[in-house]
């Protein structure tokens, strides 16, 4: 007898969204999705989406709700303003947040939902970028209840290569501020590489592969530097703004817990410069015109 494939929701059809949309579409899913801009959900419901016109009514016909927003506050209003997710959503349903957001909100948010409705909250931040979402090779890192997330994880396989359980809810988006405090800083660096390489009459373009399977490579080398080498900035395959939300969540859960990230807090002051400049929406290869203003 064939088992019946769990009902989605999805909301937040942007870069991320949209692929792992697709994905689960292509998986077979029944799938429900809501956007603030509805016309962003136009490819999905080519392919067969239903698309609903609140967050709310999202819970109506969905086992499991996903969120895949730009920041702790999208998610906060998403979830509980007046036509909100929390609204409408049961004990019977499980919240799935894929955004990267503040570990603290994460537990405040996650604590109201199961006081007020009994649902789980499980945050499941996600690394891998656009091609990843593509491909369903994201690195997902898991927090919330075990029971919870054994529930949803035959969907979250269809998205990812890995989902790694890493405590109680919180800990997946501490998990996904570490990486992107990692992620960040190599970007930065990678530019400062580019730029010396450039000045001192080394061909740039030469570097990632010169370097491929070295201790300096990394999956950041290997897609940006090429790009600043190049100087193709298009088209945008992540945002300049996520990487700097990121880095300021990075300095302010260091202050709260007493831990010294000076890397990181001089990472954020150069990613608000260039953001400053224009580049707040730009691809993070243009952190390269940091130190080559010509291009």
């Amino acid at each position: 007898m064939q088992t019946l494939l769990p009902r989605l929701a999805f909301a937040g059809i942007g870069l991320m969204g949209l692929p792992m949309c697709q994905r689960l579409l292509a998986a077979g899913f029944p799938l429900v999705v809501w956007n603030r801009s509805p016309e962003k959900c136009a490819p999905l419901v080519a392919l067969g989406a239903q698309q609903v016109k609140t967050p709310a009514a999202l819970c109506e016909q969905a086992d499991i709700i996903l969120l895949c927003l730009a920041d702790t506050q999208a998610v906060q209003d998403v979830m509980f303003a007046p036509q909100g997710i929390a609204k409408t959503i049961t004990a019977k349903q499980v919240l799935v947040d894929l955004s990267s957001i503040e570990p603290a909100a994460t537990r405040a948010m996650a604590q109201q939902l199961l006081t007020d409705s009994g649902a789980h909250w499980l945050d499941v931040p996600v690394s891998g970028g656009v091609v990843g979402a593509e491909s369903g090779s994201l690195a997902m890192m898991a927090g919330g209840e075990v029971k919870a997330l054994t529930q949803v994880t035959p969907v979250l396989r269809h998205l990812s290569q890995r989902v790694t359980h890493m405590g109680p809810v919180g800990s997946g988006q501490v998990t996904k501020v570490c990486n992107q405090m990692l992620v960040a800083c190599n970007a930065l660096v990678i530019a400062e590489v580019v730029a010396l390489a450039e000045q001192a009459g080394v061909d740039a373009a030469l570097l990632a592969p010169a370097l491929a399977g070295g201790f300096a490579d990394s999956k950041p080398l290997q897609i940006l530097a090429p790009q600043m080498a190049a100087g193709e900035f298009e088209p945008v395959k992540w945002h300049v703004r996520t990487l700097l939300k990121d880095l300021d969540m990075a300095v302010k859960l260091s202050q709260n817990h007493i831990s010294a990230t000076p890397m990181s807090g001089l990472a954020a002051q150069l990613m608000r410069t260039h953001a400053a400049q224009g580049h707040l929406a730009s691809d993070p290869a243009t952190l390269i015109k940091l130190y080559s203003g010509d291009r």
